[in-house]
This record gives C-alpha cells, structure tokens and sequence, in this order.
C-alpha cells in the first residue's frame, strides 16, 4: 500500500514539475515574440529598420565575406591591407592642464 501511495505522490509531483517547465517555457516564448513584434511595430512607426532585420543583415553579410571577428581566414584584398606598413613620427602631446 506504502508503494502505491509513493507511486502515485511521485506521479503528481512529475506532472506538476513537467506543466510548470511546460508554462515557463510557452511563456518565454510569448515574451520573445511580443518583443519581435513591439520592435517591428517600432520599426514602422518610426521607419527604421528594425532590429531583428537588423541583426539578420548583419548575419548574412558576415556569412557572405567570411570575416567573422575568430576567423582568420582573409580574402586576398584583406590580406593585402593587413601587411601594408605605415611609418609615422612619434611625437608627445603635452597636455596644457597638466604642466606646473
């Protein structure tokens, strides 16, 4: 009897665990599209680009060029501006406040 009793609590207390990470999960959810959709109302009422288009452009342009910031994989223009040297004369910048 002591079984099914502990059998049954452990059930409940299954279901009950599953349906608050059910609720939790389905409300993020309806939090992140109110967000989208806010920001998209945003974007024509104002008429800027919004900030998810904005993100995804971005997105696929780097995928584009392959110049993610990790990637060291250069395009031969690319490479030609990194190894270029520029010489410049150093020189102080004193700063008026701080001389006696």
């Amino acid at each position: 009897m002591l079984n099914f009793i502990s059998l049954i609590f452990r059930f409940i207390l299954k279901f009950v665990f599953g349906l608050s990470a059910a609720i939790l999960a389905v409300g993020l959810l309806l939090i992140a599209l109110t967000v989208v959709v806010l920001s998209l109302l945003k974007s024509l009422v104002t008429g800027r680009k919004s900030t998810p288009a904005m993100v995804f452009a971005r997105f696929q342009q780097f995928s584009q060029q392959s110049t993610w910031p990790g990637n060291r994989t250069f395009s031969d223009k690319r490479k030609a501006e990194l190894n270029q040297i520029v010489d410049v004369e150093a020189h102080e910048i004193k700063d008026a406040k701080r001389e006696p």
